[in-house]
């Protein structure tokens, strides 16, 4: 019985031809133990929406179902479902099967072939050079239903490509999407994969191409250049300064959560998303918004999903790739109910604040990755984290959300190497904005850097203590004030 006794410690759980299995999951379904959430799917998790379970184990539920089946198509190199809930599937035979907020779409198709590579039990994900070909085929579809991205997209991830490993990289998935489509059927698809290539590394004519970054490739890729100069400016002065190492007490993961609370509360009362303490915990604890605050509640929830995972908050670029990776991901976890501020995507037309207009939107890319090359240069986690924190903001690459994610762009540099995050608390709100306007208007720094060397030590006094614990010293801090009457004051200093 030692199977069925340890069936309710999985969060899902398949139904089995094994009578020992199969008895005790109609004993625990019977007791209420269970409920059944899907054909052949149940769950020990009587809580949350079905819809919200069925995509945190999306890939080995596919995988349990369908031995062999192969992640194809854009969802090849997406990894994840459409806005609409779309995921696009290979298989013995076609099939389009619903899910709780899923639809899995299975094409009848080649099976994997070498190359292809196991994902998650019995599924397999498509290679990128297959994947590249199966997008260039026709789609009765369009949009997010469709089975292939938009040409657009496809040219924005071969421009990815050749920008992390240059012409040979791109050369070398033409060479190898060239050997598969022979395998595969697909010469058709690959001649269109060709062309794109051609006039990407401008050895054919450009007038094809339709992504402006891929067109930005053919021609050079265009950055700010006024901007480099004052990322080189702030790098410089991180560069000469020494800086003291600050662990981070807050070492348990009940205390990194609890210092997250704060963190992602006020992140985003500093951006006008204000709620009492205690409504805001309310909605960290229950999981669920206010009423009639739905946005404004998931704001919360985003911020707090993201800064209270250490394993992500673990997570920095290691080069200009994997930063916009991590900036697009992370952005649209954290703006996931706000669908017109089009999270998870860059910026498509200008942003300003006050008299601050911020990078053109077709320089978003290429100022990044330019402005990335002064981060790998520098070496302390507090100056990498002043540096990155001023490189997001400056660029300014969403519609929305941008000083949130700069600051958790920031902190995660400090979690990585052990040290103590940055809040910045609403008494604090207008030495942080000043600092940024002293480097961005001035090309000054030292506001800045000392601005943000006041904040981690006003941030390390939050430690070893429960929420109502660092709420006490929030208070003695006047954390929370507003107005020019009142500073921000470090308990025990």
């Amino acid at each position: 019985m030692e199977k069925g006794k340890s069936l309710h410690l999985q969060e899902i759980i398949f139904s089995s031809s094994n009578p020992e299995i199969s008895r005790a999951i109609s004993r625990l379904l019977k007791e209420g133990h269970i409920r059944k959430i899907a054909p052949k799917i149940y769950t020990p998790n009587l809580e949350e929406d079905p819809s919200v379970i069925i995509r945190r184990s999306l890939f080995r539920i596919i995988g349990h179902l369908y031995p062999g089946i192969l992640l194809s198509h854009r969802s090849a190199l997406e990894f994840a479902p459409t806005k609409t809930g779309d995921i696009f599937l290979t298989y013995t035979y076609e099939r389009k099967v619903k899910l709780p907020g899923i639809t899995l779409n299975i094409v009848k198709g080649h099976p994997p072939i070498a190359g292809d590579n196991p994902m998650s039990d019995g599924l397999y994900v498509a290679q990128k050079e297959r994947a590249m070909i199966e997008n260039f085929q026709e789609s009765r579809k369009s949009g997010e239903e469709s089975k292939t991205l938009e040409r657009r997209q496809i040219e924005d991830k071969l421009e990815t490509i050749v920008r992390v490993q240059g012409e040979d990289g791109l050369n070398a998935l033409r060479d190898k999407a060239r050997e598969i489509s022979e395998v595969l059927g697909m010469e058709k698809e690959f001649n269109k994969l060709n062309a794109v290539i051609g006039s990407m590394l401008a050895t054919r004519n450009s007038k094809i191409l339709t992504s402006p970054i891929a067109i930005a490739r053919a021609f050079g890729h265009p950055y700010d250049p006024d901007r480099l100069n004052l990322f080189e400016k702030l790098f410089v002065e991180l560069q000469q300064r020494t800086f003291a190492d600050i662990p981070d007490k807050n070492t348990t993961q009940e205390l990194f959560r609890n210092f997250a609370f704060y963190e992602a509360y006020f992140s985003n009362f500093i951006e006008g998303t204000r709620f009492e303490v205690e409504d805001a915990r309310r909605i960290i604890e229950t999981q669920k918004p206010l009423p009639a605050r739905d946005e404004d509640s998931h704001d919360v929830l985003g911020t707090y999903q993201i800064v209270s995972n250490r394993q992500e908050m673990s997570i920095t670029p290691k080069d200009a790739e994997e930063l916009i990776t991590i900036l697009l991901y992370r952005h649209k976890i954290m703006l996931s109910a706000r669908p017109n501020k089009n999270p998870g995507t860059f910026k498509d037309r200008n942003n300003r604040a006050g008299d601050t207009e911020f990078v053109d939107y077709n320089l978003v890319r290429g100022t990044l990755i330019r402005g990335f090359d002064f981060y790998r240069g520098l070496a302390h986690p507090f100056a990498k984290a002043a540096y990155m924190m001023f490189l997001v903001s400056e660029v300014h690459p969403f519609p929305d959300g941008n000083g949130r994610i700069a600051r958790v762009m920031m902190n995660a540099e400090l979690v990585k190497e052990g040290q103590s995050k940055i809040i910045i608390p609403t008494v604090f709100r207008e030495d942080y904005l000043g600092g940024l306007r002293q480097l961005t208007r001035r090309s000054e720094p030292d506001t800045y850097i000392r601005m943000l060397q006041r904040a981690q030590l006003f941030s390390t006094s939050l430690s070893g203590q429960d929420l109502n614990g660092m709420k006490h010293v929030l208070v003695q801090s006047n954390a929370f004030k507003e107005g020019d009457e009142h500073i921000l004051r470090i308990v025990g200093e």
